[in-house]
């Protein structure tokens, strides 16, 4: 294979692997989160809250990159496509393989930012749940 293709396909395996490695930390967290006391868990979604406040701009802007190079996408047609190769057109080549590239990494860290946004909202969900708990033991022993 090419250095390129090398250095593509491990940037996104470190990417893959990190984006699970997130998804393992999350299933470990929902799964330990009923033995958690309100505060541990508050204190959990806090963070959660505030890791995610300040990454949402970049966030963000994987997910307007992504619309763009969507749209990009789209427009390409296959028989242009078949043209370059036919032409021999590298450039072209060259740089649409570049972008096909970039959309990979960019998907892959969006779901990562998608994980952090799924941990926050698990964190809320579960807050919920035990203050709606609490509060119907508060009315029945009242």
């Amino acid at each position: 294979m090419s250095t390129k293709i090398d250095n593509f396909t491990q940037q996104l395996h470190d990417n893959l692997e990190a984006v699970e490695d997130r998804a393992k930390s999350l299933k470990k967290m929902i799964q330990s989160a009923p033995k958690k006391t309100e505060v541990e868990i508050q204190s959990k979604l806090d963070e959660a809250k505030t890791k995610l406040e300040a990454k949402r701009e970049e966030f963000n802007g994987y997910r307007a990159k992504i619309e763009t190079q969507f749209k990009e996408k789209e427009s390409e047609v296959k028989t242009q496509i078949e043209e370059w190769k036919s032409g021999r057109e590298a450039k072209k080549l060259e740089h649409r393989a570049g972008q096909a590239e970039d959309y990979a990494s960019t998907v892959t860290l969006l779901a990562m930012a998608t994980l952090e946004e799924a941990e926050e909202a698990t964190l809320a969900a579960i807050a919920a749940r035990r203050e709606a708990e609490a509060a119907v033991e508060t009315t029945k022993s009242k």
